[in-house]
């Protein structure tokens, strides 16, 4: 993928995108439509890492899939200390989302980061082949697999993030997810099919995965391109407007830039300093508080429902399907009408699977429509919410500004889970899901409140 300076002439296009740009002009062809010129282009290094991610996500969703089956019912772990030991290393490596975040500034080296945390994460595939049925060996290769996971994610969204117009965001972010999503579909179908081809044979799933992450790796180096460091960028509002109404947090959110190349600890740390961000940091603890964790949603369905263990990773299934077919869509929504709205939307939509979880409707109506509105709150929230970030964080500062907001929500989330595995524990799962619902309307709320300073939010 040849890369092309911002100052050079403009490349010629290809439909829907361009392949051979970091960054895609926002312009309309003579007499053509400017929105509908809008909606239909990304820029190529959006495609590129969004098929890392792909790539990527059907080798971690292979695992994933069996890993539960192979520890539970393979090693006899039980399905609790399953539960707290992924809880805990999920948690316990967010904050290394900080740390990549912050070398990623750095060192001005977005992508050498973001491989390094795809590489760890590929590795930790052949580890499980390697670690046997020694279940603290099996632990430390997920802290692994966690580690590289945290390290890449900021990164990454970062390198989309300056490949795109503010404009855009939405839309960029959207069609990452999409992609992000397809892989996590194919995931679990493709560890089915190695299962059955391979005599139930786990570590031919793990060897699998492995090849299928060095791909994801391979891709990076190739295809993706890192922008080169330019001037300081004014910081913009909260919520780009969509118009003269809009109010969301109108304040700009800047470390002030200094003449320094280099990002230090105290501008880093000096983030939180800056109103817009620390609202929205506060607002990204408070969204991760209102979210438990998948497993307890599909162990619900599989109870109520008396499921087969056989159909148990189809569930996760589902919800892709509705994430990669609502994921664009709804990130273009958030441009037009802002990313706000579509976040709190989505939550909404995550409040209402709570409820459904033990209310009036049962059997294949009730799977569908959980999974439908769990799909749906991952379209509307996951990238959206770092296209509302962006724009407010300071372009030399901006990896590191977004791990903080990925670093919150993700402690929060640990949280939330250890919280209701002792609710479900107290009261029944009943009781807890209903509670949990009641705590997404306070959230929703709580978050609304943080971010809308006045005037109607876009």
């Amino acid at each position: 993928m040849a890369h092309r300076c911002p100052q050079e002439p403009q490349e010629r296009e290809t439909t829907g995108v361009y392949l051979s740009t970091v960054t895609s002009p926002v312009t309309a062809p003579p007499g053509g439509d400017p929105r509908r010129r809008r909606i239909a282009l990304v820029s190529g290094n959006v495609v590129a890492l969004g098929t890392v991610s792909l790539i990527t996500d059907v080798s971690a969703e292979m695992v994933t899939a069996v890993l539960p089956l192979y520890l539970v019912l393979g090693l006899h772990v039980s399905p609790l200390a399953y539960g707290v030991v992924d809880g805990v290393y999920t948690g316990a490596t967010a904050v290394l989302r900080l740390a990549g975040g912050f070398v990623a500034d750095r060192f001005r080296s977005r992508k050498l980061v973001a491989g390094f945390g795809y590489t760890l994460s590929a590795v930790a595939k052949l580890g499980l082949l390697l670690a046997g049925r020694s279940v603290p060996a099996i632990g430390a290769v997920i802290a692994v697999d966690r580690l590289g996971k945290g390290v890449r994610t900021a990164p990454r969204d970062a390198l989309i993030t300056e490949s795109t117009p503010p404009e855009a965001l939405g839309r960029a972010f959207g069609v990452h997810r999409t992609m992000d999503s397809i892989g996590a579909f194919l995931g679990p179908l493709v560890a089915l099919a190695v299962l059955a081809a391979a005599g139930e044979s786990y570590d031919a799933v793990f060897v699998t995965s492995f090849c299928i992450a060095a791909l994801a790796v391979v891709v990076l180096a190739l295809f993706v391109r890192e922008r080169p460091a330019a001037a300081p960028e004014p910081a913009a509002a909260l919520e780009p407007a969509a118009g003269p109404e809009s109010a969301a947090v109108p304040e700009p959110a800047a470390v002030p830039e200094s003449a320094a190349d280099k990002v230090s600890l105290k501008a880093a740390f000096g983030l939180l300093r800056d109103a817009p961000v620390r609202r929205l940091a506060a607002a990204s603890c408070l969204l991760g508080l209102a979210t438990i964790g998948d497993g307890f949603v599909y162990l619900m369905l599989q109870r109520r429902e008396e499921l087969s263990l056989v159909w148990f990773p189809m569930l996760a299934v589902g919800t892709s399907l509705a994430y990669l077919l609502l994921a664009a869509p709804l990130g273009i929504l958030a441009d037009r009408i802002g990313r706000l709205p579509v976040v709190l939307g989505g939550y909404t939509a995550l409040g209402l699977a709570y409820l459904l979880l033990f209310g009036p409707v049962g059997g294949w109506p009730l799977l569908v429509l959980t999974l439908a509105l769990h799909g749906l709150f991952y379209a509307a929230t996951d990238g959206v919410l770092i296209a509302l970030a962006g724009p407010v964080l300071p372009a030399r500062l901006r990896t590191t500004g977004i791990a903080v907001v990925q670093t919150g929500q993700a402690l929060a989330y640990l949280v939330s889970s250890v919280l209701f595995g002792l609710a479900w524990q107290a009261w029944g799962p009943q009781t807890a899901s209903r509670a949990a619902a009641a705590g997404v309307a306070v959230v929703v709320v709580g978050t609304l409140l943080l971010l809308r300073k006045r005037g109607p939010v876009r």
